[in-house]
């Protein structure tokens, strides 16, 4: 979110950034807002030093015995509580009108991050590994999961719909296994701390993550209730909504949440958190995307990575927490590329983003199995997050936040990196003291 000052003093630079992204120009219209703001808050305060004023004028004129002269002074101070509602209601508006322009404002790109469009205009980077050459056809990974007899989707539809699965047996626990390596890798040798944050926040932890309020319609909300006896001893009970939580898309939300409205010593930072947590989307604008398989679910895992930093470290740590991400991919033995995202397909509150692409040799592809991007202050300022500096000022924090990776999609990855012709999958080897040993996961008998 953006100070409006610091867009007067920015107009062009803010402006540019916007057309960077393929947006119009609207600094002068921030301004218009802006001015309506400032005259608004000026009326009150003219309302109430006049008030303020008049209140001692009608005390000087009773004591000078001037009955009429107080009388109107009071008739003014009257007509000024009438108005008073209204002048505060025109203040409140022009409040919520300015904040809310500034809350939809998406932050501007780096100068590093390439231009473009859409997808087709992103950078690859790097690449690392080799893609397995077979001597067969390879699967999609939901051929080979089926074909296990550990993968069942069908069930899942009958119990909550399309995008939702049933991993069982030692698939299930492959899964598990590629969360609990990742939280070990990052904690152990990353330097990460681990949390357990809440699945379900509130309003202003969405907000402060810039999920809410443009991209509700991607969120899932729940609706907390209780009993309320109807008085009727025979009578069911009603469900009477109390409160409204959202399921958190990314644990993005709670970690970088717990540090607002705080201000933090500067010797904290940088300060490094990651957690594996489900993650859940209405992935509303994805119709006809990925409807088969487990690419693009409703509920999924994910191990994330946050980091709050200084401004003067923020860019240094984004290429550590991508690094870190690479890792994970690395010690699978999962070929990828690092892609530099351009200005039209970054997301709402990041700089800059690096997207990791796992090689998928069932599609013959790359797809997104993490996302690392740097922030600034954007969600600082939503969040009310600050530090103190070395000479005592308080500053807004920056913060990044990245997968590391994927649960997901890292087990779609080593299905059909790890297929065999037989039908069976090989256990990657860091994988296996997770997995007691098991080098082989075979196809169940029907």
């Amino acid at each position: 979110m953006y100070d409006i000052k610091w867009i007067r003093d920015n107009a062009e630079t803010f402006d540019r950034g916007r057309a960077r992204r393929g947006l119009e120009p609207i600094s002068a219209q921030l301004f218009a807002f802006d001015d309506a703001r400032r005259a608004a808050i000026a009326e009150l305060q003219k309302a109430q030093e006049r008030r303020n004023a008049a209140s001692k004028e009608i005390g000087a004129a009773m004591k000078a015995g001037d009955s009429a002269k107080a009388e109107a002074l009071k008739a003014e101070v009257a007509q000024i509580k009438e108005t008073w509602p209204q002048l505060e209601e025109s203040e409140r508006y022009a409040i919520a009108e300015l904040d809310a322009a500034l809350a939809s404002i998406p932050n501007t790109p780096l100068d590093s991050v390439p231009d473009g469009k859409d997808e087709n205009d992103n950078v690859e980077v790097t690449r690392w590994g080799t893609p397995r050459a077979f001597d067969f056809t390879p699967k999609e990974h939901f051929e080979i999961g089926e074909g296990l007899g550990l993968m069942d989707f069908e069930t899942a539809a009958k119990l909550s719909g399309a995008r939702f699965v049933v991993n069982k047996g030692p698939l299930a626990r492959l899964e598990r296994a590629l969360a609990q390596f990742m939280l070990d890798l990052h904690t152990t040798d990353h330097g990460y701390v681990e949390v357990a944050p809440p699945l379900l926040v509130r309003d202003d932890a969405m907000f402060g993550t810039a999920q809410l309020p443009k991209f509700r319609e991607d969120q899932f909300s729940v609706t907390a209730g209780r009993q309320v006896a109807t008085g009727q001893p025979d009578a069911s009970e009603a469900l009477v909504p109390t409160a409204d939580y959202w399921l958190i898309p990314t644990a993005e939300v709670p970690l970088t949440n717990l540090v607002r409205e705080s201000i933090l010593d500067e010797a904290q930072l940088p300060m490094r958190m990651t957690a594996g947590t489900y993650c859940f989307r209405a992935e509303a604008g994805a119709a006809g995307k990925d409807t088969r398989g487990m690419i693009r679910q409703h509920q999924f895992y994910k191990v994330e990575l946050v980091s709050i930093t200084t401004p003067e470290q923020s860019l240094e740590e984004h290429e550590r927490m991508t690094g870190c991400a690479e890792k994970v991919l690395q010690a699978l033995e999962l070929p990828y590329r690092k892609v530099a995202l351009c200005t039209g397909d970054m997301g709402f509150a990041s700089q800059k983003t690096y997207d990791l692409e796992v090689w998928l040799p069932g599609q013959g592809k790359y797809r997104e199995i993490s996302s690392c991007s740097v922030c600034g202050d954007f969600q600082a300022r939503r969040m009310g997050a600050r530090y103190r500096d070395a000479d005592g000022k308080p500053r807004h924090v920056h913060t990044l936040n990245g997968s590391g990776v994927a649960v997901g999609r890292a087990l779609v990855a080593v299905l059909e990196n790890y297929q065999e012709a037989d039908g069976s999958v090989t256990v990657p080897l860091v994988l296996r003291p997770y997995m007691s040993g098991l080098t082989h996961i075979a196809p169940t008998a029907r």
